[in-house]
């Protein structure tokens, strides 16, 4: 059983009650208390959860249970992981098949995310979108251009290796100077090709850096910690954040074990630990949520600790075990359906702007995968003067017109600040940047 299904199946546990609740040590879900501002400012908010797996069961009917926990969470699209940390062709198209039998089965409450408009389409509707991801790429099978028949299935996110090596990179418990391969590269032009967005969340320092050496386009951290605050193999360190930021990607921190050292079972305030220094490293517009958890709070139980414990066995004799993976996988105060809504709350109390915290809920993410995918409107300037016409621009990048007959064309990063010498040409010339809709 990989994590995912892991997750999802503890998760419908939780939600149906099957789990004998008197037996639990813990509590069945932490209370959300928040301030009215905060609350205020989830219910208004595009929340997007990078690394989440909405619950689910084998069989259908969904228990009215399960579907509600969906609907009251808040959570308005998440990124779910499949195709496990080894899983064949035949088995990924298989979860990828259950997946769209979900959505056909419920459509008024889930949303498949195929684009980045999907995003605002599930919030305006009620409904959770749903973006299909890879983590490992044991189903590509070396194939580079099975990235394109993914990617039509709606696997929109990929990653060059889990947390072993890879035929395209090295991933976090692997050697240290095991890099992108050749295949690798080949791999990442395939997904800029095909509209795929590039996630670095389980390579190693030197395969991320290669990798976005390659990239044309931003990358992405979907789930992971800062190994500032705790060193450890699946938190990444400064240079790596803000090497992902200052290409237009963003960062995900996930409410994981690995945020504190063992055998201390992680608290809200050791999380925001990790959240407050991913925004002072990477700046208010490139973090945000990814708790590579599921959407139902952890089952404390006994009967759930015996299915976790032969779980990570499974990991343990797979190699892909992390270090320090001897605990429970939530944090203590954020184990509820709405723990981004904490995450929010706890964001005001520290200082943080409404429109901070707003971005960290998943506007950070949903904008950095339109200028991925290449489907966000972007930025352009628009002439004023007579004789200046502006150009057609591609969605995702900016045009600065300087000149009234030929333009000089400046490209800059949909959603980026022209640096002030730009700004001051263009206002010479009487142009006015908009954002394009």
């Amino acid at each position: 059983m990989n994590r995912r299904t892991l997750l999802g199946t503890m998760g419908a546990l939780a939600a149906t009650g099957t789990l004998a609740r008197a037996a639990q040590t813990g509590p069945a879900s932490d209370p959300v208390n928040v301030s009215r501002e905060a609350e205020t400012l989830y219910g208004r908010a595009l929340v997007f959860d990078a690394n989440l797996s909405p619950p689910v069961q084998d069989t259908f009917p969904f228990p009215a249970a399960m579907l509600d926990m969906v609907r009251q969470s808040g959570v308005n699209a998440c990124k779910t992981s499949l195709g496990g940390i080894d899983e064949s062709f035949e088995d990924t198209v298989a979860e990828i098949a259950f997946f769209q039998r979900i959505f056909e089965e419920y459509p008024n409450v889930f949303l498949q995310v195929r684009r980045h408009a999907d995003f605002a389409r599930a919030r305006r509707e009620g409904r959770m979108g749903v973006l299909l991801s890879f983590e490992a790429v044991s189903m590509l099978e070396d194939k580079v251009d099975r990235i394109e028949l993914f990617r039509d299935l709606g696997v929109r996110v990929m990653q060059l290796s889990y947390n072993k090596t890879s035929p395209f990179g090295s991933g976090v418990l692997a050697d240290p100077s095991g890099g992108l391969t050749k295949l690798g590269a080949k791999a990442i032009d395939a997904m800029h090709t095909h509209g795929v967005a590039l996630d670095l969340s389980h390579s190693n320092e030197k395969t991320s850096f290669d990798a976005l050496k390659a990239s044309r386009v931003p990358a992405l951290i979907t789930h992971a910690g800062c190994a500032a605050i705790h060193p450890h193999p699946r938190n990444k360190s400064d240079a790596l954040l803000r090497a992902v930021a200052e290409k237009g990607g963003a960062v995900g921190i996930y409410d994981l074990c690995y945020l504190t050292p063992s055998p201390k079972q992680p608290q809200l305030a050791d999380y925001m630990a990790h959240m407050t220094h991913a925004l002072n490293v990477c700046g208010e517009d490139h973090v945000g949520i990814g708790s590579d958890s599921a959407l139902a709070p952890w089952d404390t139980s006994p009967a759930a600790a015996a299915e976790y414990a032969k779980h990570e066995q499974q990991r343990i004799k797979a190699g892909v075990a992390a270090p320090e993976e001897d605990r429970p996988l939530y944090v203590i105060g954020l184990n509820t359906p709405r723990r981004s809504e904490v995450i929010a709350d706890a964001l005001l109390k520290r200082g943080y702007k409404a429109r901070v915290a707003e971005k960290v809920l998943g506007l950070n993410f949903t904008d950095a995968l339109g200028r991925i995918w290449g489907d966000k409107a972007g930025c352009v300037i628009r002439g004023w003067r007579r004789g200046i016409t502006p150009l057609r621009a591609h969605p995702t990048i900016a045009v600065l017109l300087r000149g009234a007959h030929t333009p000089t064309v400046t490209v800059l990063p949909c959603g980026a600040h022209p640096p002030p010498v730009i700004l001051a040409k263009a206002r010479t010339q009487r142009a006015s940047v908009r954002e394009r809709k």
